[in-house]
């Protein structure tokens, strides 16, 4: 009788890496930089802008992707809600808007971003509250 060939072992594929983070950074820090130039050509100022602009969102992205599954939901919730306002009030008040529409359109994204979240992670943990296998 032949003996039985095992299957190869399936590699997951993780979500947790660096890939994501650094291309939404790259595409923010790219869109920072250009609502900045008002038409002109690029200045110094404005690239050391989009480039600071993707790096701390990318770091804060992979943070809170790699490390966020051990806050409660309801922080977690809390944190890519804010992660979310902010990114969007900044970006918003990069384009010359006044600093209070841009302090307003960050809250409102905050807490629909937040809710969301919250929504999503509330409906997706277990009984015992871990997060569901994906």
């Amino acid at each position: 009788m032949a003996a039985h060939a095992a299957a190869p072992a399936r590699r997951r594929v993780s979500t947790h890496g660096w890939g994501l983070p650094v291309t939404i950074g790259v595409l923010y820090g790219f869109y920072a930089e250009v609502n900045a130039r008002d038409g002109g050509a690029l200045s110094w100022g404005q690239f050391w802008l989009g480039l600071v602009s993707a790096v701390v969102l990318a770091v804060a992205l992979y943070a809170l992707r790699r490390y966020g599954h051990a806050l409660p939901r309801e922080a977690r919730g809390v944190a890519w809600g804010a992660l979310a306002g902010i990114a969007v009030g900044f970006l918003y008040s990069v384009t010359g808007a006044s600093i209070y529409s841009s302090v307003l359109l960050g809250l409102i994204v905050g807490v629909v971003s937040g809710g969301a979240a919250f929504y999503l992670f509330y409906t997706h943990e277990d009984a015992t509250g871990h997060p569901a296998p994906y």
